[in-house]
């Protein structure tokens, strides 16, 4: 954008060169011309006219480019500022269903492990009373 400015700048400064400089270049032929006194005058009244009428014809086309620059520019911020929104509410979206599927994944997780807590428990009994037993029957044996 910065490279539109300045090459908008250069342009803009050109013109207004030239207009001046031809400004300037038509007075001095009009004044180097062999006129008389009244015919000189007229002369630099028209050539003035016609310099006002074209720097405010310039001045009239520079100000609507500027318009035009400015709404452009209202246009893509407006843009920028809707496509940020939906891409913030789409992470936002997306974050929500994570957290979701994190959370239902941990409480199946931990129901797993509750029931595995739960078959170790009823093993190690099993496990403890079956040792229990047989320790009871190599004493009777012995015995």
């Amino acid at each position: 954008m910065s490279q539109n400015s300045e090459n908008g700048g250069y342009s803009k400064g050109l013109a207004i060169g030239m207009i001046i400089g031809g400004a300037v270049g038509a007075a001095i032929a009009l004044l180097l011309a062999p006129k008389t006194g009244k015919e000189m005058r007229r002369d630099i009244a028209e050539r003035g006219g016609e310099f006002y009428d074209r720097a405010s014809e310039f001045a009239k086309e520079q100000s609507g480019r500027m318009g035009d620059y400015v709404n452009e520019g209202k246009v893509r911020a407006d843009e920028l500022v809707r496509t940020a929104r939906q891409q913030a509410g789409s992470l936002l979206n997306e974050a929500e269903t994570l957290m979701s599927d994190a959370r239902s994944r941990i409480g199946t997780a931990q129901g797993s492990i509750k029931d595995n807590i739960g078959r170790l428990q009823e093993a190690a009994q099993a496990g403890s009373e079956a040792f229990q037993r047989e320790i009871t029957r190599a004493k009777s044996d012995v015995l």
